[in-house]
């Protein structure tokens, strides 16, 4: 980018500082921002689902199988690890420089979302 570009790109947004963040910091802020948005959709809708099974319960329209509840819901854990260890894995590769500032973008991320 022209040095003069820049310099008037920072005058007038001076509040603006991703304009000076590597391509991978930004990759891990918006990765970072997308999953604590969608974990949090996630939960709304799993809660609501959980909310809508005691009260069919409740209202004896159904009956819940607790034991398949608690190993579906550990089954829903262990694929959150996995998902986790594939995310650190990715990170990994991308270097010592460049998985430090995805890292730290990831985290800036999820701070944001």
């Amino acid at each position: 980018m022209d040095e003069n570009l820049t310099r008037v790109i920072q005058e007038h947004l001076p509040g603006l500082p991703w304009l000076q963040m590597g391509s991978g910091f930004l990759i891990g802020l918006s990765v970072g921002y997308v999953i604590k948005k969608s974990f949090k959709i996630l939960l709304f809708f799993g809660g609501l689902a959980v909310a809508l099974l005691f009260i069919l319960e409740h209202q004896h329209l159904i009956t819940l199988n607790e034991e398949g509840l608690t190993q579906t819901v550990s089954e829903g854990s262990t694929l959150f690890q996995h998902f986790a260890l594939f995310l650190k894995e990715r990170l990994s590769r991308l270097g010592v420089a460049g998985g430090t500032s995805s890292v730290a973008g990831f985290f800036a991320g999820l701070k944001m979302g």
